[in-house]
């Protein structure tokens, strides 16, 4: 089934596999594409995955989340994502771009010393900041951030838009009623909490129409005391569908809840796939397409994932960082495991130059 052709909006992809939206860290430092950028995404598109999510692009300077990510938030953007989307046409590629807002996970470092915004000013561990909680004026704003940079996604060549909802992000931010405590249209209960993500869904449909598909990674689950439980990201995501959401990507956890979305030492196929659970309480309650990312190193569970019907289609992360040829190995030369052993040195982005896998450097 993994490798069976795909109905997906307007389109058919190739197979089921997903490159999950993933920091390149190849962006210049004002967030243009770079050539790196353009040849790592040509290089995903020859190695056979069905559908490629660019690593989150930036719809507001107020959200910046990472150094040298990829940016949106001005029309002096698209030429050269133009140039990106070219490039993977060119391949017969399908590419996605992720949409983010950094919320509360924003360092100050990278906003000009000011604090991050959020719905509510509860303080974030990780980064050991108290952010400010946003006036009405400033939800608005991001708002309609996100509809323009639809717009240019748009205008890029992009054959969909994903909308980061997942990992503590601004929209997931709002969900949570762990980092939501408003009491006002924004938030103070389920309905209310889900009003920010539902404004951001029209915005960007009054920009794109039903030109292209809009997607969301959302968590199930928010993985701490307090915080959005898989019963509640469903309702959730059947809202989203009343929308015209075409997909959901089932993940989970933010920056406080530790290394429950990026899990090390899956050692066997018990330890992979670690939030199939939820993605199959999610098929039994939405009628679109259901991704199912995180942990998913071997052909055989992602083929009995399909075959149980517990998600549509499968995504990968770190396992294409270090073999971008990944999903032609499986199919050309029997390959059954992914070469990732998830050591995450990938994701030690302070001190890597682009997100690469380090595993072979530090063997030597």
């Amino acid at each position: 089934m993994l490798f069976d052709p795909f109905p997906f909006a307007k389109t058919t992809l190739k197979n089921r596999l997903v490159r999950s939206a993933t920091y390149e860290k190849r962006a210049d430092v004002d967030g243009f594409a770079t050539d790196s950028l353009i040849e790592l995404y040509e290089e995903l598109a020859r190695g056979g995955t069905g559908m490629l999510i660019t690593g989150n692009a930036l719809v507001h300077p107020s959200g910046r989340s990472v150094p040298e990510m990829l940016c949106i938030h001005n029309d002096h953007y698209v030429d050269r994502l133009k140039r990106l989307t070219d490039a993977v046409h060119r391949q017969d590629g399908f590419i996605v771009i992720q949409l983010v807002h950094g919320g509360r996970q924003s360092p100050p470092a990278l906003l000009g010393g000011e604090p991050p915004l959020a719905p509510s000013a509860v303080y974030e561990p990780f980064l050991k900041v108290t952010p400010r909680a946003m006036s009405d004026a400033e939800i608005w704003e991001a708002v309609e951030a996100f509809g323009s940079a639809a717009r240019r996604a748009l205008d890029a060549g992009f054959d969909g838009i994903q909308i980061h909802g997942a990992h503590g992000y601004l929209i997931s931010s709002f969900l949570s009623p762990h980092t939501n405590r408003r009491d006002d249209y924004w938030g103070g209960d389920e309905e209310r909490r889900f009003h920010f993500a539902e404004e951001v869904v029209k915005a960007m449909r009054s920009e794109v129409g039903d030109q292209i598909p809009l997607m969301i990674k959302m968590n199930a689950d928010d993985c701490l005391e307090g915080g959005l439980t898989p019963e509640e990201s469903v309702l959730v995501a059947k809202r989203l569908e009343y929308l015209g959401i075409s997909a959901v990507e089932v993940s989970g956890g933010m920056y406080e809840s530790g290394m429950k979305t990026i899990r090390t030492d899956i050692a066997g196929e018990e330890q992979e796939a670690y939030f199939r659970e939820a993605a199959a309480l999610f098929k039994r309650n939405v009628r679109v397409p259901v991704i199912l990312v995180g942990g998913i190193r071997s052909r055989a569970v992602a083929e009995d994932v399909l075959a149980r019907g517990d998600a549509d289609l499968i995504a990968l992360s770190r396992p294409l960082v270090r073999e971008p040829d990944l999903p032609l190995k499986f199919r050309e030369e029997d390959k059954e495991t992914a070469d990732c052993i998830s050591c995450n040195g990938c994701m030690r982005y302070p001190s890597l130059d682009v997100v690469r896998c380090i595993w072979l450097e530090d063997f030597n």
